[in-house]
This record gives structure tokens, sequence and C-alpha cells, in this order.
């Protein structure tokens, strides 16, 4: 039996509340994953490996790829990022790579201090329903 949205979310808030350490009524579909629910980037990495666990099966193992689901060594690319703001060539790559984010005001707000804010519960979500629906990651 497929998982529904709730199931999603139900999963992605106990994630939340055990890798964060803030209550269940917190993690909302629009709550961002550092401003509002306080996680920092060790956190990321907890919050991957405990994704992995209730979504895998013994028939398909659910394992996320290495910046698959947050972004990751973004600095080290000049093409990416200049003086702390994202080139052209970041914006475009960031969406191709996360497009479970949404990622409409990056054009805007193009500081690499920024990017985290885009990142919410709903893009997990967003992110968990692509992958258990075999959507292949962005190269």
């Amino acid at each position: 039996m497929a998982m529904t949205r709730n199931d999603i979310l139900e999963h992605v808030r106990a994630i939340m509340e055990e890798a964060l350490g803030v209550d269940a009524e917190e993690v909302v579909p629009g709550a961002r994953l550092t401003a509002d629910l306080g996680a920092e980037s060790i956190d990321f990495l907890d919050i991957v490996f405990r994704l992995e666990k209730p979504f895998s099966t013994a028939e398909q193992p659910f394992k996320i790829s290495q910046g698959e689901l947050f972004p990751e060594n973004l600095v080290e690319n000049e093409e990416w990022v200049a003086d702390g703001r994202f080139t052209d060539t970041g914006v475009a790559m960031l969406k191709d790579r996360l497009p479970h984010v949404d990622l409409s005001g990056l054009d805007e707000h193009r500081d690499l201090a920024t990017v985290a804010d885009f990142i919410t519960v709903e893009s997990i979500i967003g992110f968990v329903e692509r992958k258990l629906a075999g959507s292949p990651a962005p190269a």
C-alpha cells in the first residue's frame, strides 16, 4: 500500500520532533527548518539518516545520496557562488538539483546564507513523495 501525503507528514513530524527537539504542532508544512524549527547544519545530516528508516522496505531501500535532499559544498564552486551570493549558474544548479524546494524567491534573495530558509517541512514531504514515486535524483 502506497503512503499518503498525510502518512509522510506524520513520519516527517516525528523525525523533526526527535532530531530538533520541537513540538509536533510546530512541524507544519510551511515551517522553515532553520528559521522556524531551529535546525543547524549538523541537524541536516541527522535528518537524512532518520528519513531513510521509516521509508525503506526490504524490497526498496530508501537511500538519500549526499547533497540530494540538502545542498552541500556550495562555496567550493566559484561558478555557483561569488562574494557570498549565488551566480546565475548557481541559481540554475540549485533549481535543477532541488526540485522539491520552492526556490522562487532565490532570484531576488541570492545571499548564500538565505538558501536554508527555502527548505521547509513541505519541501521534505515533496522530496519523499518524489523519491517514493521513483523520480530519479538530478545529476
